[in-house]
């Protein structure tokens, strides 16, 4: 998979107080960090692990005081998502979704598979259509065409947009099934969310109470140290190097979804979120960014309501328990609402 979400928890003077790791670093090696504050008798330390998932570098920052238990935390966190990611490729052979794909039906779907598709068909229903899984037929074309140079014809198009529709996916405990040759699905928009819920259990199933985690997704707990909490930086989607903003993290998941993760031209015209009404990207947004309870719902989200556009997005988020959006026009136009912690 690749990744979508590009939220920066800026590395350096947020995230790790100064403490280095490199990009790219796995699991086994893992930055601690001395003395970050004392709690009676207890001295608590920084712990700092990465590991590769999802086409990219996951990370993990923990506070504890016992070393061990802080390792066998970061391990079994990198452990659940790269079981989601195995999963739930579309890349890879042996995952279910390739499967699912490759012959249009599966068996016995495992059961991390059945709750996030439940949880997509939610997001289905909620968005009237603007979130759909069986978009995949349109980044097939659009990435076949890119590669002569250009966008797919009118007649390409119509033809993979004949194919989408999420209500043409059936789901049963014992079978998935595409109902029409040619259909797939892509769980791009939604399993890094889950992925992260499952790490931030795993952690906290260690004893651990104070964590930032990121699978290309964030979700945190606790704080990054006893008085100040984790903060995230957003992306400004026309300057990968600058920050729109930074959220003061809340125990929330947060998840964005932007223009400018995968271009298929280079005014942000064309890419790889598609409204799945039109067969083309939706002309009004940039960004989209959601805080939402879990990672699986703040990551759907985050796709569903860059379709939708602000208006309906702000309605719709406004429906939901403890949801809060910060959206970015492609004219720079920043619309938030009120229950996000802005730095």
């Amino acid at each position: 998979m690749q990744r979508r979400t590009f939220l920066t928890a800026t590395i350096g003077s947020i995230l790790t107080g100064g403490i280095g790791w490199q990009a790219g670093a796995h699991a086994s090696n893992i930055v601690r960090q001395t003395n970050v504050y004392q709690d009676g008798t207890k001295t608590y330390h920084k712990y700092i692990g990465s590991d590769l998932a999802f086409g990219t570098t996951m990370s993990i920052t923990l506070l504890h005081h016992d070393q061990r238990q802080a390792e066998l935390a970061l391990q079994d966190a990198f452990a659940q998502a790269k079981k989601i990611d195995a999963l739930m490729s579309i890349y890879s052979e042996s995952s279910q979704v390739y499967q699912l794909n490759r012959d249009g039906k599966l068996a016995h779907p495992d059961a991390h598979l059945l709750t996030v598709l439940a949880e997509t068909q939610r997001m289905s229903h909620l968005s009237k259509g603007a979130f759909d899984i069986t978009v995949q037929p349109l980044w097939l074309a659009y990435t076949q065409a890119k590669e002569t140079g250009r966008i797919p014809n009118e007649a390409e198009l119509k033809r993979a947009k004949g194919l989408v529709d999420w209500h043409d996916l059936e789901i049963t405990a014992q079978q998935l099934r595409l109902k029409r040759s040619g259909m797939s699905i892509t769980l791009n928009g939604i399993a890094q969310g889950y992925a992260v819920d499952l790490a931030l259990a795993a952690v906290q199933q260690r004893g651990v109470v104070d964590a930032l985690l990121d699978t290309g997704e964030f979700i945190s707990a606790g704080n990054k140290s006893a008085a100040h909490p984790w903060l995230v930086g957003i992306q400004d989607p026309r300057n990968a190097a600058a920050l729109t903003t930074a959220l003061k993290m809340d125990g929330r998941s947060v998840a964005t979804s932007g223009d400018y993760a995968t271009t298929f031209t280079p005014d942000f015209v064309h890419h790889h979120i598609f409204d799945p009404a039109t067969g083309d990207s939706p002309l009004e947004l940039a960004s989209v960014t959601v805080a939402a309870p879990t990672g699986l719902e703040a990551d759907g989200l985050s796709t569903a309501l860059f379709v939708m556009g602000h208006q309906k997005a702000i309605q719709l988020a406004a429906q939901l328990p403890h949801v809060d959006v910060l959206i970015i026009s492609k004219q720079g136009t920043i619309w938030t609402t009120p229950g996000l912690r802005l730095s």
